[in-house]
């Protein structure tokens, strides 16, 4: 764009997440995904995680939330919870070293990665993108970011979600296949990363389905915990 261009429709609002501790926002560019990354997830989803490597697929900035409230989505009768950490990062580029991942990671999350399992499934059946399964609206709630200075490294710490006050998933971070360097090693060789880009890293066993007015709790040690409500369809 030149100086004098102008807009033919209103540009989007930044997609933007609070850091805790901290008045300044967190500015989002992509959401990458990493499917079946921990082992005990993709033998109840029936593969064999020693068949096939973990892969990416993403979702849309504006699929964040930060309300705690995910109204129930349209065109499915089988809505799941899959708890995940998140990473942020400060700053990104192709092919990075795995041993300096690290240094490109400023703070953690913990989110959930919300899927219309009925359409994900025709989907997969059909050999088709996810997309309609996974990247539909508000299906990325997401907490509070936590600097990595606070958080540490994250490579190790409880991953847990309750519905309605009743554990569901209950996994430890040491179990991810592909553990944080490797992720965004293997991202870097697919994608540039950048500053502002989070990474979904995959959940443990006991994903679920959801109904209107369930209360999910999702922890991870060491980060801020994430309440959302389920709510009717809008």
């Amino acid at each position: 764009m030149t100086q004098s261009s102008t807009y033919a429709v209103a540009p989007p609002p930044p997609v933007v997440l609070p850091i805790t501790g901290s008045d300044a926002v967190f500015p989002v560019r992509r959401v990458y995904c990493v499917g079946r990354n921990y082992a005990d997830h993709a033998i109840e989803m029936g593969h064999d995680p020693d068949a096939e490597p973990p892969f990416f697929f993403q979702k849309n900035p504006d699929n964040l939330v930060t309300t705690g409230r995910f109204p129930y989505p349209a065109a499915s009768q089988d809505v799941h919870h899959e708890i995940e950490l998140v990473i942020a990062l400060k700053s990104g580029g192709r092919n990075i070293p795995a041993e300096a991942a690290f240094d490109h990671i400023f703070g953690y999350a913990v989110g959930l990665d919300m899927t219309r399992r009925d359409l994900q499934s025709v989907a997969k059946k059909a050999g088709r993108p996810w997309e309609v399964g996974k990247a539909f609206e508000r299906s990325a709630p997401v907490s509070p970011i936590t600097p990595i200075g606070d958080a540490g490294r994250m490579e190790a710490g409880a991953i847990r979600l309750t519905v309605n006050g009743t554990a569901r998933q209950d996994g430890d971070l040491n179990q991810m296949i592909w553990k944080i360097p490797e992720i965004v090693a293997t991202l870097s060789g697919l994608f540039t990363l950048a500053p502002g880009d989070l990474v979904f890293t995959g959940t443990p066993a006991g994903v679920g389905a959801v109904a209107s007015g369930d209360r999910l709790v999702g922890e991870v040690d060491g980060l801020e915990k994430l309440d959302v409500t389920v709510m009717p369809a809008e």
